[in-house]
């Protein structure tokens, strides 16, 4: 895979005026963090930017969006870019990729091995720990200022995709370019209480029911849970309000493999995917047409809860060789 150099890429976005920035759907730390710091450095060199959305915001990362996010399709009717970070296709902004594809120039930047170039220009790399670490690159290439709340929103996205600096993507430039992120005058407490440290009662409850209802198989290797429509209404919560409950899962002594599977609406479920050390949950995702890393991957099946819980876990038990 070639990829476009960041200089490239940074040359593009600063030559144009009006700039779209794509992530996508059930959007995390990175997804966010990333586009929310490439946002605010395009703001500050004078272009018009937003980030096009398409979900809510979950609660503990309202406080990236300082302007920046938009629902509004129309809020710039031809993008000279329209760019996607953290997700190297459009299947993973399904209701906006009519609206990606009006860009005059397509870019994508992305972190995800399952990823394959299909902008005009692209940088794709699963070596990094985030795509937040991309951004930093991007500005740095860019000459672009990397302000204390532009460094707090990358910081977000590192922290929050190698899950506090625990898993292992996490690298030694992980740690430097977040040592440069406190150069650049980070709130670094501040950004932490809000992704760790500003949890609502619901979401405690709710990750209580997922807990709870955790099915265990392979001697303990595997671990799955579900989250169904009527748990989310006892708990007066959102699915966004799920997210991060797979790595608790990751973390039970002997678990290799982790999932929970999201029940949507019209018998579409999501399966998120985790690994400790050794299975490729890529690779299972993949036989789904998802997508994600060796050991955080995710993909979508069709059918009942029910159902889909015996996939994965027939393919999650072939994985780790008990078929």
């Amino acid at each position: 895979m070639e990829n476009n150099t960041f200089s490239e890429i940074a040359d593009k976005l600063l030559a144009a005026d009006t700039v779209l920035i794509f992530t996508h759907v059930l959007m995390d730390g990175d997804a966010l963090g990333s586009s929310a710091a490439l946002c605010e450095a395009l703001r500050n060199e004078g272009k018009t930017a937003y980030v096009l959305l398409e979900d809510k915001i979950p609660d503990d990362m309202q406080f990236l969006d300082r302007g920046f996010c938009t629902y509004d399709q129309d809020i710039i009717a031809e993008p000279d870019v329209c760019i996607c970070l953290d997700a190297g296709d459009t299947g993973r902004f399904e209701k906006r990729a009519d609206k990606f594809r009006t860009g005059k120039t397509l870019i994508c930047v992305d972190h995800h091995a399952t990823s394959e170039p299909f902008c005009d220009l692209n940088h794709i790399d699963p070596g990094e720990a985030a795509t937040a670490e991309m951004v930093y690159k991007l500005l740095r290439a860019g000459n672009m200022e990397i302000t204390g709340e532009i460094a707090g929103s990358i910081f977000a996205g590192i922290t929050t995709d190698t899950g506090n600096f625990q898993y292992s993507n996490t690298t030694k430039q992980s740690h430097e370019i977040t040592a440069a992120l406190y150069d650049a005058g980070m709130d670094f407490r501040g950004v932490s209480i809000e992704l760790y440290e500003c949890i609502k009662p619901e979401k405690i409850r709710l990750q209580a029911m997922i807990m709870e209802a955790a099915e265990f198989y392979a001697d303990g290797k595997l671990v799955i849970s579900r989250v169904s429509q009527d748990m989310l209404k006892a708990c007066s919560c959102r699915m966004e309000d799920s997210e991060g409950t797979v790595g608790n899962l990751r973390s039970i002594k002997g678990v290799e493999v982790a999932v929970i599977l999201k029940e949507n609406y019209n018998d579409l479920i999501k399966a998120t995917m985790r690994s400790k050390s050794s299975a490729d949950v890529a690779a299972i995702a993949a036989k789904h047409e998802g997508g994600g890393h060796i050991r955080a991957a995710g993909c979508t099946i069709h059918d009942t809860l029910e159902n889909a819980e015996k996939i994965i876990r027939e393919d999650a038990l072939e994985e780790l060789g008990y078929k």
